[in-house]
């Protein structure tokens, strides 16, 4: 029987239930499902909450990715066999949405320390062809924006960013995930850190040709029905998902700071000497821990570590097991080494965070580590 679970749907949305009914039946009541008075308020509010102009719902975070992208080419600002710098330490959806829409991923290794892109990696991969960069705050921690940035300016390249595990991240000025490129792309994935009750994502901008772009690029090509400008598709962001994330939106903060609180535990009190531990940011708000990643050794001590928590009763998950450029679908893409990627591939373990947690489940996971 699991003790503690890696992650409990069901208890995460516990708390709201109320205000989940009542924004459920509001939208049924409503006669409205696609594009309306719902996605208009939580395309405001979430706006708003992360500090641009402009927001605009989709499909999901993969469309949200692809949809910035591609809006970016149409606007003649990108064009087919571009390439974009990504993290080679990174969920498969932000290289597949770098290839759907023409244009070529190029790896950068991660930092060691943090996981995310390493800014001083940058300059190995630039080369002739370089457009702009996409960084990924992975597992909710900020990546190095200020040097990302410097080097982004300093060769005239276009930055955007996947934020489908940042929600709510932010600088200690208050500059925050979403806010530091020409795009940012969102998922609300139900078990992010502001989930939807299905698939859900976001673009957000402070470039409204942006902004109109992917509106109507996910509106089937069309700014006016039965027109089709482009060559579009169908990704929009529905009431009833709008409306539910409305209603979560405004205990993100909350849930943000209960995943501090744990991850400052797990690293005040994780001793076990064969646990590597993630570096904590000096400005807490610059991770929201969306998962916490610890690293073993070698490969067989993370799965001698997985298989001791499990049958303690304690789920854990590999974020993620195997990188971009090892996966059959890019077995011909990269001609590159990267083994900072791949040894981070095979030894690291993400261990239960939820904003849910109980003061004793965290106790359990700590002692169980300890204990191995």
């Amino acid at each position: 029987m699991t003790k503690v679970p890696f992650l409990d749907l069901k208890s995460l949305n516990a708390p709201f239930m109320d205000d989940l009914k009542n924004a459920a039946c509001s939208v049924v009541e409503s006669g409205w499902y696609i594009r309306g008075h719902y996605c208009e308020r939580f395309e405001n509010a979430f706006a708003e909450y992360c500090g641009v102009k402009y927001a605009v719902g989709v499909g999901n975070g993969l469309d949200a990715l692809s949809l910035m992208l591609r809006a970016s080419m149409e606007l003649g600002r990108l064009h087919e066999g571009d390439e974009i710098l990504v993290p080679a330490n990174t969920y498969i959806a932000t290289v597949l949405a770098v290839s759907a829409v023409g244009l070529k991923p190029v790896l950068v290794e991660p930092a060691e320390n943090s996981y995310d892109m390493n800014p001083k990696r940058l300059k190995d991969a630039y080369g002739a062809r370089t457009r702009a960069i996409l960084v990924v705050h992975l597992y909710g921690r900020l990546c190095a924006m200020d040097e990302i940035c410097a080097f982004a300016n300093e060769h005239d390249l276009l930055l955007f960013e996947d934020c489908a595990q940042a929600h709510g991240a932010r600088m200690s000025d208050g500059r925050g995930a979403g806010t530091f490129g020409s795009a940012a792309a969102f998922s609300f994935y139900p078990t992010k850190n502001l989930g939807a009750l299905g698939d859900a994502g976001m673009v957000l901008t402070n470039d409204a040709d942006v902004a109109n772009m992917v509106r109507a690029l996910g509106n089937y090509g069309s700014e006016r029905k039965y027109v089709n400008k482009y060559k579009g598709v169908n990704s929009r962001l529905d009431e009833m998902q709008a409306a539910l994330l409305l209603a979560k939106l405004p205990h993100l903060d909350a849930s943000n700071e209960r995943r501090r609180e744990i991850a400052s535990r797990y690293c005040a009190e994780i001793k076990n000497p064969k646990v590597l531990l993630p570096e904590i940011p000096a400005t807490p708000s610059e991770h929201v821990y969306h998962v916490f990643v610890i690293r073993l050794k070698n490969e067989e001590s993370r799965n001698e570590m997985q298989k001791f928590l499990a049958a303690r009763g304690i789920e854990t998950l590999i974020h993620y097991p195997i990188p971009p450029h090892l996966q059959e679908a890019y077995a011909h893409e990269f001609s590159g080494e990267y083994p900072v990627a791949e040894a981070m591939a095979k030894t690291i373990l993400s261990i239960p965070m939820s904003p849910v947690m109980t003061d004793d489940e965290v106790s359990e996971v700590i002692g169980a580590i300890n204990e191995f």
